[in-house]
């Protein structure tokens, strides 16, 4: 199995890099790395994280950043819909 980004998860995801690199350098790689092995344990189990928004949408929280992946399983490969922040505009990501 294999994942691709929504358009505007990308900008996210890349946005999320550039703001926490200019905070504290290094700290954008440490983003990533927390990013990709969350994304090998959702490729290994994508069911295993509770349904965010029936029927497939998924939610895994990062553990040192306030944001969560959002994604999907469509066509036997993971959607990342959104890297949304735990307490800025719920649900903004909806409509992808």
């Amino acid at each position: 199995m294999s994942y691709t980004f929504h358009s505007a998860a990308e900008a996210e995801f890349l946005e999320c890099i550039s703001y926490y690199e200019s905070k504290v350098p290094g700290l954008g790689k440490t983003l990533i790395d927390e990013f990709e092995h969350l994304l090998q344990l959702v490729l290994q189990s994508p069911e295993a994280w509770q349904t965010e928004l029936p029927p497939d949408i998924r939610r895994i929280p990062m553990k040192r950043f306030p944001l969560s992946v959002i994604y999907r399983i469509k066509h036997e490969q993971i959607q990342i819909l959104a890297l949304a922040h735990d307490k800025r505009r719920p649900w903004y990501w909806i409509n992808r």
